[in-house]
């Protein structure tokens, strides 16, 4: 099932050519701009798996980060400003 879940999001990636944030929202309305770099977290609520990715320009993505509610917890606190200091110490904006 999570398998499926994450085909579905990679499916909708590729397909949609998402151009604003308004696009992605109207496709994926569970998404979350953590950045105005194009730095979105999609919440598969069912699994309780949480993906970062960057999108770039239309039709291309990248998965920054990937894992479970609790690991999002501990990484980024709940908090923007958190995942923008983890996302500059990685090297990514």
């Amino acid at each position: 099932m999570l398998c499926d879940a994450i085909d579905d999001l990679i499916a909708t990636v590729e397909s949609k050519n998402w151009r604003t944030k308004e696009d992605i929202f109207k496709d994926r309305p569970e998404a979350d701009q953590v950045h105005s770099d194009g730095f979105y977290f999609f919440d598969i609520q069912v699994h309780r798996t949480l993906i970062l990715i960057e999108v770039g320009t239309p039709g291309e993505a990248t998965i920054v980060w990937a894992g479970n509610h609790q690991e999002y917890e501990n990484i980024f606190k709940n908090n923007k400003t958190t995942i923008k200091k983890w996302l500059a110490k990685k090297g990514w904006i």
